[in-house]
């Protein structure tokens, strides 16, 4: 949350630097009235009003004195001095605004004497008029709501910072901090979900768009989620995030925050661990994988799958992230490599057991066998018969197991379908697996 909130502190830097500087360059000027008067046609927020032109003269005079001395290089502190009662003269032109071009006017100069008086009502005020007046130009109304909004959220009102965010978001802005600002701005509200759907907003927005999505979304869409405990959100956005980057570490959050909030029981958390070994999650340090291993060990069961476990015990040994010492760890090698001969002779009888048998259970059993010898062409065409004979078999397992089986021979389109298909408590899973065999496909 550290960073994410220098984040927001450096959009705010960037904000003044902008409202000081490129939004205010020049100011806008009265022009005298006869030459307004002239005009062929009036600009689009009319002429000025002759209320306003009256009032306005006092300040206009401060404004060109504030920009000449800029132009000097004068301190704003030292500019600050000298202003005397502009804020008063502020206020007076306010109150004469008739026309679009008056409001559009007097909200420019706003922005340019709050900024030097450090006044970020005034500055917001002053965005405010010139949205107001009509006169922004369609493209820039996202970056001025963004400005906008941008205030309100630096003062805490976080009620009146979600319009013209979410305007600013809707209109794919191009600060990311207005994305971040909007769902934080619903979550103080206590309205979490509201804040993830927004976030999911700037999101699609920004894909249509084929810009860039920064990391800074992913991560506080998980952390608003996570705390709010909204495990679908807290997926997607971890499902989101390892799509775009695929990195062992991407894929252990994702997988570990799958579980989380997944009500996993033994067969998901073996289909996990075999998720993390095929994405490279078990690259991550010893540290963070440690638990995994011995988790997928547990999941496998040396009575069960002898010839997976062994090999994964093997491989968290070569990592470091197992030891020898560990009894449980020795011990389930032993008895696993003791298990693995009269297991594998035992195959071919329960193949012709299973392609005989009435209905697909045996068929799902003697394929996860088949799948746990890394023997996936025998795994995928034994599920195929199990979904095809029907029964008393859980599908939803029948048609991972059978998507990793399409997997581990790169039929990656296949796998895809296949999990396409898995519905309940497996279905995050699946789609964590059809985001790898997306990603493997690609050239």
């Amino acid at each position: 949350m550290r960073g994410n909130g220098m984040k927001f502190v450096a959009a705010r830097a960037a904000l003044a630097v902008a409202l000081s500087t490129g939004l205010a360059a020049g100011g806008v000027l009265l022009g005298a009235a006869p030459a307004i008067a002239k005009d062929k046609e009036a600009p689009k927020g009319g002429s000025y009003s002759k209320e306003f032109v009256a009032a306005a003269a006092p300040l206009q005079k401060v404004i060109q004195d504030i920009q000449a001395a800029k132009a000097k290089g004068t301190p704003d502190a030292q500019i600050k001095a000298g202003l005397g009662d502009a804020a008063a003269k502020m206020t007076t032109v306010e109150a004469a605004v008739k026309t679009g071009q008056d409001r559009f006017t007097v909200g420019n100069w706003a922005v340019v004497l709050g900024g030097v008086l450090q006044d970020n009502g005034m500055r917001a005020r002053g965005i405010k008029n010139m949205i107001d007046s009509g006169m922004v130009e369609a493209d820039k109304l996202p970056t001025f709501n963004g400005y906008l909004g941008s205030f309100a959220y630096s003062a805490k009102d976080y009620q009146g910072a979600i319009e013209p965010l979410t305007k600013a978001v809707q209109g794919n802005v191009a600060d990311d901090a207005v994305a971040e600002m909007l769902a934080d701005s619903y979550t103080q509200l206590g309205k979490p979900a509201e804040g993830i759907a927004a976030l999911k907003v700037a999101y699609d927005t920004r894909k249509a768009a084929k810009g860039a999505i920064p990391d800074g979304w992913y991560t506080r869409g998980k952390i608003i989620a996570y705390k709010a405990k909204l495990g679908p959100q807290a997926i997607e956005w971890a499902t989101l995030e390892v799509a775009e980057h695929p990195n062992p570490l991407n894929w252990l959050g994702a997988g570990q925050l799958t579980r989380e909030f997944g009500n996993f029981g033994k067969e998901e958390s073996l289909d996990l661990g075999r998720l993390f070994l095929r994405s490279g999650a078990f690259d991550n340090d010893k540290q963070y994988v440690a638990r995994e291993f011995i988790e997928y060990v547990q999941a496998a069961d040396p009575r069960r799958l002898p010839g997976e476990t062994v090999k994964v015990i093997e491989l968290g040994l070569s990592k470091g992230a197992l030891e020898q010492s560990d009894m449980f760890v020795s011990d389930s090698l032993t008895q696993a490599k003791g298990r693995i001969a009269a297991d594998k002779a035992s195959l071919v009888g329960l193949e012709k057991d299973a392609r005989a048998a009435a209905d697909g259970k045996l068929a799902v059993a003697t394929a996860d066998a088949y799948l746990s010898y890394d023997n996936p062409a025998k795994a995928e065409e034994l599920y195929q018969l199990a979904l095809t004979k029907g029964g008393t078999i859980d599908k939803d397992r029948a048609l991972t197991r059978l998507g990793i089986a399409q997997f581990d021979q790169d039929k990656y389109e296949a796998a895809k379908a296949s999990f396409a298909q898995v519905t309940g408590v497996r279905a995050p899973l699946a789609r964590l697996f059809s985001v790898l065999a997306a990603d493997k496909a690609k050239p």
